[in-house]
């Protein structure tokens, strides 16, 4: 499924501001399909959460009607990015 973790990440990348501290990963899940997790740097946590989570919001719905598509069932979460 590259091409809906593509799909998430060209989504997110317009958004923020700190493009290199963008990273979209596939992680495990008991339940069946696939989640996406999004980590952005700490200043852009609110751009891609968005008032009352509407952005965030989108990007499933975008991310889900792609998955749907290929028959698979789409998780998408965002997350603060650790500072290394």
């Amino acid at each position: 499924m590259s091409g809906i973790e593509d799909l998430i990440k060209t989504m997110v990348v317009a958004i923020v501001d700190d493009e290199a501290s963008v990273n979209v990963a596939q992680a495990e899940t008991d339940k069946e399909g696939i989640l996406y997790e999004i980590k952005v740097g700490k200043d852009d946590v609110g751009k891609v959460i968005g008032k009352q989570g509407r952005i965030a919001n989108a990007i499933r719905t975008v991310a889900k009607a792609s998955g749907a598509k290929h028959g698979v069932r789409i998780m998408v979460n965002v997350f603060n990015k650790p500072m290394e």
